[in-house]
């Protein structure tokens, strides 16, 4: 059950980052008005404070944090961009994740 808390603090962080940086984006690069820019704003506030809901110490947590960042970006890009991953984003997302996985829940002695 840890895992899965775990693993949700970081989705739910990733999308936070991610997502505000888009509302920024679109503010900044898009001309979509000022109120994207506060909403993003307030979204990477949020982005702060999830991660300390995780159980480890802050340098695992933000190591580990940068492979579910890589996924969620590519996913990002996929969904919302209309980027289509290839098969090198791909492996590559799955090697992150494989790091995720060791640096988070690899057993310690």
């Amino acid at each position: 059950m840890e895992v899965v808390k775990s693993l949700f603090y970081f989705v739910l962080a990733g999308l936070c980052e991610i997502g505000g940086g888009y509302l920024i984006w679109l503010c900044l690069r898009e001309d979509r008005g000022p109120l994207f820019a506060v909403l993003g704003a307030a979204v990477l506030i949020l982005y702060g404070i999830v991660p300390t809901l995780q159980p480890a110490n802050f340098g695992r947590v933000y190591a580990a944090y940068g492979g579910i960042f890589i996924v969620l970006s590519i996913m990002w890009g996929w969904r919302i961009d209309h980027v289509a991953p290839d098969r090198f984003d791909l492996i590559g997302g799955m090697i992150s994740l494989v790091g995720v996985l060791i640096i988070m829940f690899w057993p310690r002695g």
